[in-house]
C-alpha cells in the first residue's frame, strides 16, 4: 500500500484514531492474517464467526503493525470503526483516489474468472508492474485487500468481481472504479442464488455499467447474454470470440495431445499463431479476453500472441496435468465447478483420451448452489460423460448421485458408471482401477472436497 499516516487513514475511513500518534505512517502491509503482519503494517480484526480477529491485534502489534482497524475497544493502537469490512472498502477507494495513473480491470462471468485473471496479470506484467488477486480473492474482503497491494509504482490491477446477487458487483465497483470491463460468459453458477440467468446478466451487466465513458468493455460475442449488454454501458465495446464478427477472434481451433488449444489470433487486421500452455478447449475464449485488455493497454497482436503461448497456470487446482511415473495422467481441476465448466472439462479430458488413444476417466463430486436445477443438470452431466465416450465416470458422494444415474440410463454400460460414498472409498475403487496411460479428471465444487483425492492420486500436498 502507499504510505499512509494513520491520521489520513482514520479520516478515509471515517474512524476514530486512539492510543497513537495521528503522523505515523503504515509503511508495511494491510493484513487480516496477524501471522502475517510485518513492521509499519496495519492489521484488520475482522469479528467472524469462529474466530475473532480482536483477540490477535496484541500479537499484531506485536509484530511490528503500527495499528489496527477495529470494530470494538481493544487494548493498544488503534482506529475504531462501526464496520471493519466496509473501512476496508473505503480505505482502497482512497488508495485508488492517490494513483491517477493505475489502470484497473474488472473481470467477471459464471466461469473462467480465475483462469481468465491470471492470464491478463501476466500478459499485463511485461507493460509494467501489475497486481492481481491470489487465487479466487474476488469477494468483499478479496476485493478490497487487492487494491491495498498497490503502490506508486503499479501501473495495472487486475480485479475479479463475483457476484451472489444483483447488486454485488456494483458495490466492488464502487470501492475500485475500473477502467476496462471484462465479461466472459452468462452461466448457471449460483443459479440456485439468482434464479435466472436472466438475473445473472442483470449482476454482471453492473460491471459494463461502472465503466467511464473513456473506458473499454470486453464483451463475449459468442454469448448472447454478454453481447446484449453492449448498450448498458457508456464505454467502448470491443467484441471477442469465434464468431466471424469479433473484434478479436480465434480461427483453427484446435487441441494437441494433451488438449492444450492451438489457434490464430486475429486482430487490428493482424494475425499470429498461439499455442497455449493452459489446458483445454474453453481456455481460448478466456485468452481473447485476456488479448483485448493487452491489446488496449498497448501490446502488439504479435507480443499478445507470444504471451499467451508462454503462459502458465498460475492457481491452483484448475486443470493441472499431472504425468505419473506409470504413465497416468491425473487432471485436477478440482477448485470449483458448475455446468458450463465441467462440461468443459469433459471435453477436455475426452480430447486428450482420444489423441492419446487412452482410457478416459472422470471422477466428479457435486455442484453445488444450483437450486431447483442441480437434479436435472447432475444427470444432464452423467449423460454427456457417456456421449462423449468417457471409459468410467466415477460419481462421488450423496449429491453427485444423479451423474451415475444419468450414465446409466444414457448408455447401456455394465460397471462403467459407480458411484461411491466418499472420498477413501473413491481411492480405493481408482487404485483397483488405474492402468499405465489412464486419462483422470478430477472436478467439483470446492465443497466435494475432491482436491483432497487428486492430491493422493498424485502424491502431492493440499496445503
Amino acid at each position: 500500500m502507499i504510505p499512509l499516516t494513520l491520521g489520513e487513514i482514520a479520516a478515509a475511513v471515517g474512524g476514530t484514531l486512539r492510543d497513537a500518534d495521528p503522523t505515523t505512517a503504515v509503511t508495511g502491509g494491510v493484513e487480516f492474517d496477524s501471522r502475517k503482519v510485518g513492521p509499519g503494517g496495519l492489521f484488520l480484526a475482522f469479528a467472524g464467526e469462529q474466530v475473532d480477529g480482536h483477540e490477535f491485534v496484541a500479537a499484531a502489534l506485536d509484530a511490528g503493525a503500527v495499528a489496527a482497524l477495529v470494530s470494538r475497544p481493544v487494548a493498544g493502537a488503534r482506529i475504531e470503526v462501526g464496520d471493519v469490512l466496509a473501512a476496508v472498502g473505503r480505505l482502497a477507494t482512497e488508495v485508488l483516489s492517490r494513483l491517477p495513473e493505475l489502470t484497473v480491470v474488472g473481470v467477471t462471468g459464471s466461469s473462467g474468472k480465475t483462469s481468465t485473471k491470471d492470464l491478463m496479470a501476466q500478459l499485463l506484467a511485461r507493460l509494467g508492474p501489475t497486481v492481481a488477486p491470489p487465487g479466487s480473492f474476488n469477494n468483499e474482503l478479496g476485493h478490497p485487500y487487492t487494491v491495498l497491494r498497490a503502490d506508486a509504482s503499479t501501473r495495472y490491477l487486475v480485479l475479479e468481481n463475483s457476484a451472489r446477487g444483483v447488486g454485488h458487483i456494483r458495490y466492488l465497483c464502487g470501492i475500485a472504479r475500473p477502467r476496462i470491463g471484462v465479461v466472459l460468459n452468462v452461466g448457471s453458477a449460483h443459479l440456485g442464488e439468482f434464479g435466472s440467468r436472466e438475473a445473472i446478466a442483470q449482476a454482471k451487466g453492473e460491471l459494463v455499467e461502472a465503466l467511464p465513458a473513456d473506458g473499454v468493455a470486453v464483451l463475449n460475442a459468442d454469448d448472447p447474454l454478454v453481447s446484449a449488454m453492449a448498450p448498458r454501458t457508456a464505454a467502448r465495446v470491443v467484441s471477442v470470440g469465434e464468431a466471424p464478427t469479433a473484434d478479436v477472434r480465434a480461427e483453427d481451433v484446435h487441441l494437441d495431445d494433451l488438449g492444450r488449444p492451438r489457434f490464430t489470433l486475429l486482430a487490428r487486421g493482424e494475425r499470429a499463431e498461439v499455442a497455449m500452455l493452459l489446458v483445454g478447449g474453453h481456455h481460448v475464449g478466456n485468452a481473447l479476453s485476456a488479448a483485448a485488455v493487452a491489446l488496449e493497454c498497448g501490446m502488439s497482436v504479435a507480443e499478445v500472441a507470444t504471451a499467451l503461448s508462454e503462459a502458465r497456470p498460475a492457481s491452483r487446482w484448475r486443470m493441472e496435468v499431472t504425468e505419473r511415473p506409470d504413465g497416468v495422467v491425473i487432471i485436477n481441476d478440482a477448485y470449483n465447478a458448475n455446468p458450463e465448466s465441467m462440461r468443459a472439462a469433459l471435453k477436455a479430458l475426452a480430447s486428450i483420451a482420444r489423441s492419446r488413444q487412452a482410457r478416459s476417466i472422470a471422477v466428479l463430486g457435486h455442484m453445488a448452489e444450483l437450486g431447483a436445477d442441480a437434479m436435472d443438470e447432475h444427470d444432464a452431466l452423467g449423460r454427456l460423460a457417456v456421449r462423449l465416450d468417457v471409459s468410467l465416470v466415477l460419481a462421488v458422494g450423496d449429491q453427485a448421485r444423479p451423474i451415475q444415474h444419468g450414465a446409466a440410463l444414457e448408455g447401456s454400460w455394465d460397471g462403467e458408471s459407480r458411484w461411491v460414498p466418499d472420498i477413501p472409498a473413491a481411492v480405493a475403487a481408482l487404485e483397483a482401477e488405474l492402468q499405465p496411460g489412464d486419462i483422470v479428471l478430477v472436478k467439483a465444487s470446492r465443497s466435494a472436497g475432491l482436491e483432497r483425492l487428486a492430491a493422493r492420486l498424485t502424491g502431492e500436498t493440499t496445503a
